[in-house]
């Protein structure tokens, strides 16, 4: 069982490192705002969210913060048990492994940047989504597998 558990927690460390390096080459090469376009759809941005998902509480005055702080925290606990307690249901330990390695990326920038930095901007014409990162796009996959994981037949 131990192997099993492992490999899920590799997952999150793996989404981890490749969040916070990406993050890292981001903030060395991008000024705040500076965008690079690549497609008709696609751009490298530099944005800060100080909020939560697509800015919620943006200019909340710095209390949201230590607010998501402490939810991401809960929220990681909370995972690493369910991990550690459900290792035999592969695809719902997948998909928290995958929220799991988001949810601390995003955490170490909102503990110690203040916010979070965005860079994946995609878009059609003048109608942007907003911008996004790794961990970010690591969370929306794993809350897709769990989302499947419930609709599979419980025995």
């Amino acid at each position: 069982m131990m192997a099993t558990i492992s490999r899920y927690f590799s997952l999150s460390v793996a989404i981890v490192v490749i969040d916070l390096y990406t993050k890292h080459l981001i903030e060395k090469t991008f000024q705040y705002g500076e965008k690079l376009t690549f497609t008709t759809y696609f751009d490298l941005v530099r944005y800060h969210n100080e909020g939560s998902a697509f800015g919620f509480l943006n200019d909340a005055g710095g209390w949201q913060k230590w607010f998501f702080a402490a939810v991401s925290l809960v929220a990681v606990t909370v995972m690493i048990y369910l991990i550690s307690k459900h290792q035999t249901e592969k695809l719902f330990c997948w998909g928290l492994a995958l929220v799991l390695g988001g949810a601390i990326g995003n955490l170490y920038d909102r503990v110690t940047l203040g916010y979070v930095v965005d860079f994946l901007n995609f878009h059609y014409q003048q109608h942007y989504w907003p911008a996004f990162n790794v961990a970010d796009s690591a969370i929306v996959g794993g809350v897709g597998l769990l989302l499947l994981d419930s609709f599979k037949a419980k025995s």
